[in-house]
């Protein structure tokens, strides 16, 4: 009990605290709602927490959290779903350049319905549907609290699932169409880790600006329905890493012109073939490095053909003054899924199974959907 009372204290200092959600996914629960008070108190909770750094299979456990008292500015959110993301498992591993103090709730963006406000809120209401933006810390736990000014409020009929993934990674892909270079109706990118969620929000986003997409994806079994199931999403051309070792990789495009912008998210070969089919005056963006493995780039790629090595980390981007154009950008994607104009695979997974969704998205069950924890 001084575990869960050491990370209750912090929960109430930091004003993170979740909401349980006993219902089941057939479109928003029915939840009992509380009128404003002077300070807001969150029921009793559960949390998946970690009390020091390590392998987060081992060092997660769920635990029962007490009540917490809010203030008068504060709100009570009752959680609905939240991911789990690779930046969330380094976060937990310790490698994370970002990451809250231990002992921590874990998790990072998500979606949740306003169980309660203090009497000094304005522009919030209980059965209001909200996520935290930009996203904050604490996410995997099910009543959480904290200041108004987190929460931005979305429309109700957004998707769920959507909505508790919308900011880490649809964000990242949109914003890297628009921060590196100009690109008009007509041109290209090319991209490797294409069966990633940013990859195919990359694919979609593209396509519906008329920007042609070359995808890059590893060998391995059944890499012709990965190619499908792409190319079904608005991807012009995917090829495998063995395909690309050819001397001109080029000659392989029919009518789509060489690409200004190339994104990486692997290191090591894999960025090199997305540098081969950069354009004289191109720009790689490398945003992850799930390879482990550095990117290099030959002198001749530098010297005759003016390559450009840029990174984006989407937290740098939210923490200059971003929060406004943040809850723009989230309210068009959004739409857009609400549209099925915006789609990718997830799996819902109850939260009291949330240790097997750990391993799923650990990758101990080999290539696994988005996994989403439901409250």
């Amino acid at each position: 009990m001084v575990v869960a009372r050491s990370i209750a204290l912090k929960a109430v200092n930091t004003a993170s605290l979740w909401g349980l959600n006993r219902s089941r996914f057939g479109g928003l629960p029915k939840v009992q709602t509380v009128r404003a008070l002077s300070t807001v108190m969150s029921p009793p909770s559960k949390a998946v927490v970690y009390e020091h750094h390590g392998p987060p299979d081992s060092v997660t456990r769920m635990i029962e959290l007490p009540p917490v008292e809010g203030q008068e500015n504060q709100v009570c959110v009752k959680m609905l779903a939240a991911p789990i993301n690779p930046s969330d498992i380094n976060r937990i591993e310790g490698v994370y350049p970002v990451r809250p103090q231990v002992p921590a709730v874990g998790g990072y963006e998500g979606v949740g319905e306003v169980y309660s406000v203090g009497s000094a809120v304005k522009g919030l209401s209980p059965g209001d549907l909200v996520i935290p933006s930009p996203p904050s810390s604490g996410t995997w736990q099910t009543y959480v609290v904290k200041d108004h000014d987190i929460w931005h409020k979305i429309s109700k009929d957004s998707p769920i699932e959507y909505a508790a993934t919308v900011t880490v990674n649809p964000l990242t892909a949109i914003r890297m169409l628009e921060d590196f270079t100009t690109l008009s109706a007509g041109d290209s990118i090319v991209q490797n880790g294409a069966t990633c969620i940013v990859g195919q929000c990359v694919i979609q986003l593209a396509r519906y600006r008329g920007i042609h997409s070359i995808n890059i994806i590893r060998d391995r079994a059944g890499s012709d329905e990965v190619k499908e199931r792409l190319k079904a999403l608005g991807a012009d051309e995917v090829f495998t890493e063995s395909q690309l070792e050819v001397k001109n990789v080029k000659s392989l495009l029919s009518n789509i012109p060489e690409p200004a912008l190339g994104l990486n998210c692997v290191g090591g070969h894999a960025a090199s073939l997305v540098l081969k089919f950069l354009r004289q005056g191109g720009t790689m963006v490398t945003y992850g490095g799930m390879s482990k493995k550095p990117v290099t780039v030959s002198t001749s790629s530098f010297i005759f053909k003016d390559l450009s090595l840029r990174g984006f980390w989407l937290q740098k981007w939210l923490s200059a003054d971003k929060a406004k154009e943040c809850r723009d950008m989230v309210d068009y994607l959004l739409r857009l899924a609400q549209e099925r104009k915006l789609k990718y695979e997830m799996e819902l997974v109850p939260f009291d199974k949330f240790h097997s969704a750990l391993e799923k998205a650990l990758g101990k069950h080999g290539s696994q959907p988005k996994q989403v924890i439901k409250f």
